[in-house]
């Protein structure tokens, strides 16, 4: 997908960076308490952070480029509710599940979570990595292999795909698999227009044209679900609490890190890292702080690396 969310749109912050300089004792391999505002919930996905060991850092690698600047820079948004969104009274401050693994990828790289993150537009991104302008994207950034000829994709680290939402008093409704002889809402115009008569033929489908009509028509119960991409459910439950999302996606949209073309031995080393987040428990914290605050489901099982063409 090439971007679920808002984009940020004044000049003056595409072209800005954000620079996350958040203290960690030298040489340690765990974090301490913050003094900054940072949540408690991204407080405990820093807390006890793996950091990589010194053969790792490869001799004239990008690993050791970044450890040498002393801060990883990654294309990531600042307005993605639960992904990536900045405090507006705390600029330093942007939190979410693309923004926590971007500091925890800091953290094994450096030792310590120091990011500078440029928004990127989403026709902007592979541009950003093949002039270098940014280490890595963090950007709900689908795996194809048609953009795999321009870039590189580590993981996929977070499987997205359609998914069910309810109000949030409804019990009936726990997964697609309750929604024949339903009310359906659907976005026009998007996959769940033809995907949700596959899994609940006898389902009513309606068509609302935006997102916002959507989650409006469900409130008033013009709709007993409406089913749309998970990361965009996800972002309406965490600004309007009268809705819930519900299962885990049933459809497959892999997101990737984006990398520069060809950068095998870097590639490699995010892959590493991702196995070892997952195999810690951090990957896991992230979700269930972000994206798991607004959702019934347990915390998903983590796509296989690899496992996607083009990844």
């Amino acid at each position: 997908m090439t971007r679920i969310t808002r984009k940020a749109t004044a000049a003056g912050i595409l072209l800005a960076a954000v620079t996350l300089a958040i203290s960690a004792c030298s040489g340690t391999t765990s974090l301490p308490g913050s003094d900054s505002s940072a949540s408690a919930g991204a407080d405990s996905v820093l807390t006890g952070a793996p950091v990589a060991s010194a053969d790792l850092i490869l001799p004239n690698s990008t690993m050791e480029a970044i450890k040498k600047r002393g801060k990883l820079v990654v294309a990531e948004a600042l307005d993605a509710p639960l992904l990536s969104q900045q405090d507006p009274t705390n600029p330093d401050q942007v939190t979410g599940f693309d923004a926590d693994l971007a500091k925890l990828l800091a953290i094994y790289i450096l030792g310590k979570p120091n990011v500078e993150i440029v928004p990127p537009a989403s026709e902007t991104r592979e541009a950003m990595l093949q002039n270098g302008t940014v280490d890595v994207v963090f950007n709900t950034y689908t795996i194809t292999e048609e953009r795999a000829t321009q870039v590189d994709f580590a993981g996929p680290y977070f499987e997205s795909g359609l998914a069910v939402a309810v109000k949030s008093d409804n019990d009936t409704i726990k997964s697609v698999k309750d929604l024949d002889g339903k009310h359906v809402i659907v976005g026009a115009n998007t996959p769940a227009v033809t995907a949700v008569p596959e899994v609940a033929p006898t389902a009513k489908v309606t068509a609302f044209a935006t997102d916002p009509a959507a989650v409006q028509a469900l409130i008033q119960g013009r709709g007993d679900a409406y089913v749309q991409d998970y990361t965009l459910l996800a972002s309406d439950a965490a600004s309007e609490k009268q809705i819930k999302v519900v299962g885990a996606p049933f459809t497959k949209e892999p997101y990737g890190i984006g990398l520069k073309h060809g950068d095998s031995d870097f590639k490699s080393f995010i892959n590493e890292w991702l196995k070892t987040i997952q195999k810690g428990g951090q990957w896991g914290q992230a979700w269930k702080t972000t994206l798991g605050t607004v959702t019934d489901s347990a915390i998903p099982t983590p796509p296989e690396i690899g496992s996607v063409p083009g990844s």
